[in-house]
């Protein structure tokens, strides 16, 4: 009798990682603007447009961790995320 693998195939949908890392990313870095008494909206706003990371406090290394993620990918996720949101 031969053992055969007959468990399923997993998809790996790079995409999708991407964007789960962009929006951890955004999520730890709010997290941390917040916890200095920054509005997060205003500073990653200033940041994506600028690109410059004094806008990102580096407490909890939020600096770091933004700059890990090209910013024109996050622009890009930002308008995916609010175009599909916003015409269902």
């Amino acid at each position: 009798m031969s053992n055969i693998d007959i468990s399923p195939t997993v998809s790996f949908d790079a995409d999708q990682v991407r964007r789960e890392n962009i929006r951890q990313v955004l999520m730890l870095v709010e997290s941390a603007l917040k916890e200095r008494g920054y509005n997060a909206i205003n500073q990653l706003a200033g940041y994506l447009i600028s690109n410059d990371p004094a806008y990102i406090s580096s407490h909890k290394n939020a600096r770091s961790i933004i700059q890990s993620v090209e910013r024109h990918e996050i622009i890009e996720e930002l308008v995916r995320f609010y175009l599909e949101e916003n015409h269902s």
